[in-house]
């Protein structure tokens, strides 16, 4: 079987945006990477693989941002605008964070559209009539894997969306209410965003497990 090479990220980040600033579409895109040597299953399997990482990186910042609330509730009146801004720098990493995971999806579903389009194209091609039904079942398979790990990334994506409108509220709260009160009055909240980042994470490592299985039959082909 053909190992898929796993492409090192700082290179095809580099080659990435020489080729975007040149282009500035898909298509040529992907031309222009498969004339340098690097097929569309490679490039999804590479995306895949930054989706994993960076629901992985997500997953931490949420579980510290989380803490950075907590830990609010016991501050004393003379900490709280300090406490205030650390909370105003963990939402926006959390934003940060929920956004490259999103663009990383997007760029999984661009290059798999592409790379199932080719494939169907293909199988036109055949003389052997066994062996474009192999190759079509191939992409059958294939793409019955793809949906289910990009349906189980969108399932992610869309939780971060309800954790990110409570670390918000509760930003929004304190900026013009940083007393003792105001932080009872939050106090409340926080069990059900922590119910919310636990299902959060809990969905995270269902994809992230999703996608090393995609990966590893990726590279068993």
């Amino acid at each position: 079987m053909k190992q898929i090479r796993r492409l090192p990220y700082r290179s095809m980040v580099a080659l990435s945006l020489v080729v975007l600033a040149l282009t500035g579409c898909s298509t040529v895109y992907y031309n222009t990477m498969e004339k340098l040597g690097f097929e569309k299953r490679e490039i999804l399997v590479d995306r895949v693989g930054d989706a994993r990482d960076a629901q992985s990186e997500a997953q931490e910042t949420f579980r510290s941002s989380l803490e950075r609330f907590q830990s609010m509730v016991n501050t004393p009146d003379s900490e709280l605008k300090a406490r205030y801004d650390e909370l105003s720098s963990a939402y926006e990493e959390s934003v940060d964070a929920a956004d490259e995971v999103s663009d990383s999806i997007n760029g999984v579903e661009d290059v798999s559209e592409a790379l199932f389009s080719e494939w169907e194209d293909e199988l036109e091609r055949y003389e052997s009539a066994s062996l474009r039904q192999s190759s079509e079942q191939q992409l059958n398979e294939t793409r019955g894997q793809y949906e289910k790990l990009i349906k189980r990334m969108h399932q992610t994506e869309n939780r971060m969306a309800p954790v990110l409108q409570a670390f918000e509220d509760q930003v929004l709260y304190l900026k013009h209410n940083l007393n003792a009160q105001a932080i009872g009055a939050l106090e409340g909240e926080l069990s059900r965003i922590r119910d919310d980042v636990d299902t959060l994470i809990r969905n995270m490592e269902a994809s992230i497990a999703e996608s090393e299985a995609f990966i590893d039959r990726f590279r068993d082909q």
